[in-house]
C-alpha cells in the first residue's frame, strides 16, 4: 500500500456527490479493502502499516474496511443555497458504504460576509460594487464572479480542515488520483466499483446530470423568465458533451492535432451525422476555450499518470501553454476546407471506425491520421 505509507495519517476529500470525487472516494475506499484482504492473507507489512496509520492499540489491527476507513478517511459536504438535496444525500450515502467521517458544512454565511464587505468598497467612490447572478439580471462576468467566489471559499475551508492532511479537490490538492483520467473512463469506472466494490449508490452518480451547482441557469432566450430556471449543467456550460470533450482531448494530447488536422480527423469520424460546417464550428469552440484555459495547466495539483491522455503540465504534456485564442491562420484555413467540402452537407454516408483513420477521403486529406500519431489505430 504504497500511497499510505507515503501520506501520513489521514486523507481530506471534498466530497460533493459528483464524478469526480466519488471516484476518488471508491479508491480510497478500494484502498481499504485491499489492505484489510491483505491482512487477512499475513501480510505483517501491510498490517504494521494499517496499525500506525489507523493508531490502532492493544493487539488491535484492521479487520473491517469501513472500520479502518472510519480512522483514516474524512469527507464533508461543502454545500449552498445553490446545492441540491439528491446531490447531499449521494454524498452522505456513498460516505456511509465506504465508512468515511462525514461532515456536512454551509457556506451561505461565508458567501453574504464577503459580499457585503465587496459593496462596502465601492461607497467611497459612489460606484456600484455588486454582484449580481444571472437570475437576477446580472451580465455573465457577475455570474461567474458568484460561482468563483463559491468554488473559492469551498477550497479556503478545506484548506482549514485539512492542514496537513494530505486532501483532493475544490481547486488544490496534494496529489489529483484522478487528473490523467477522461470524465468517460471515470464513469465506467463507477459502473464497475458500483458492481464489484458494494458502493451500490455509485450507480446513481454516475446517472446523474454533471453539475457544479454554483449557480441557476437561465437560457438566452429566456429573458429572465423565471419559469424557464433550471439547474446548471456542466454539458450546457461548456457548450459540449463530456463524450466530445474526450474525443477532443485524445485527438489533440496523443494525435497531436493542431484545429485544422482535428477538424479533417472529425469530419470523417463524424462525417455520417454531422456537416463539415458543424465540424468547424465543434473544433473552433474547442480550441478557443482550450487556449483561454491552457496556463491554468502549469499551477495544477500534480496528477497520477494513469495514460496518455492526462493535459498536466508539470512533466507530462509540455506544450506552450500561452495562444492566440482567435486562431487566424488556423480557422481561416478550416473554412477554406468548409467550403471545398460543401460545407452545409452532410459528408459521408457512414462514420468511420478508428481503423479508417488513416485512411484520406474528401478534398485536402480529410480523414488524414494527425502528425506524428504514434498509432493510428488508437482509440479515440
Amino acid at each position: 500500500m504504497g500511497l499510505f505509507k507515503k501520506w501520513s495519517f489521514w486523507i481530506l476529500l471534498p466530497l460533493c456527490g459528483g464524478t469526480d470525487s466519488s471516484s476518488v472516494a471508491a479508491i480510497v475506499g478500494c484502498m481499504c479493502q485491499l489492505v484489510v484482504k491483505e491482512i487477512a492473507k499475513g501480510d505483517e507489512q501491510d498490517k504494521a502499516d494499517a496499525i500506525r496509520i489507523g493508531n490502532y492499540t492493544d493487539g488491535k489491527f484492521p479487520i473491517d474496511s469501513k472500520e479502518f476507513a472510519k480512522r483514516i478517511f474524512y469527507t464533508v459536504y461543502i454545500g449552498s443555497e445553490n446545492s441540491s438535496e439528491a446531490k447531499k444525500m449521494r454524498a452522505k450515502v456513498l460516505a456511509d458504504e465506504i465508512g468515511s467521517w462525514h461532515l456536512d458544512v454551509c457556506i451561505d454565511g461565508v458567501v453574504s460576509s464577503l459580499l457585503s464587505l465587496f459593496q462596502t468598497l465601492g461607497k467611497d467612490h459612489v460606484i456600484r460594487l455588486t454582484l449580481q447572478g444571472q437570475v437576477d439580471g446580472g451580465s455573465n462576468v457577475e455570474n461567474l464572479g458568484l460561482q468563483n467566489i463559491q468554488a473559492r471559499i469551498r477550497m479556503v475551508l478545506a484548506f482549514m480542515l485539512a492542514s496537513l492532511l494530505p486532501w483532493y479537490d475544490c481547486s488544490a490538492a496534494d496529489i489529483n488520483p484522478i487528473g490523467s483520467i477522461s470524465k468517460q473512463d471515470l464513469r465506467t469506472f463507477l459502473r464497475w466499483a458500483a458492481n464489484h466494490l458494494g458502493y451500490s449508490s455509485l450507480a446513481e452518480i454516475e446517472a446523474a446530470p454533471p453539475t457544479a451547482e454554483l449557480s441557476l441557469f437561465v437560457p438566452t432566450t429566456a429573458r429572465f423568465n423565471s419559469t424557464l430556471y433550471m439547474k446548471q449543467l456542466d454539458e450546457v456550460d461548456m457548450a459540449m458533451t463530456y463524450e466530445e470533450l474526450s474525443v477532443y482531448g485524445r485527438l489533440r494530447k496523443i494525435f497531436r492535432c493542431s484545429p485544422v488536422s482535428m477538424f479533417k480527423n472529425l469530419c470523417y469520424k463524424w462525417g455520417a451525422t454531422l456537416t463539415p460546417s458543424e465540424v468547424a464550428d465543434k473544433v473552433k469552440h474547442f480550441f478557443t476555450y482550450y487556449s483561454i484555459n491552457r496556463h491554468k495547466m502549469t499551477v495544477s495539483t500534480p496528477p497520477y499518470h494513469a495514460e496518455s491522455y492526462s493535459p498536466e503540465d508539470n512533466r507530462f504534456d509540455l506544450r506552450q501553454f500561452l495562444y492566440n485564442a482567435r486562431w487566424p491562420y488556423q480557422f481561416r484555413k478550416m473554412d477554406d476546407l468548409v467550403q471545398e467540402l460543401n460545407g452545409d452537407k452532410v459528408a459521408f454516408k457512414e462514420s468511420c471506425n478508428n481503423e479508417k483513420l488513416g485512411a484520406t477521403a474528401g478534398v485536402g486529406g480529410v480523414g488524414a491520421v494527425a502528425a506524428a500519431a504514434g498509432d493510428p489505430k488508437a482509440r479515440i
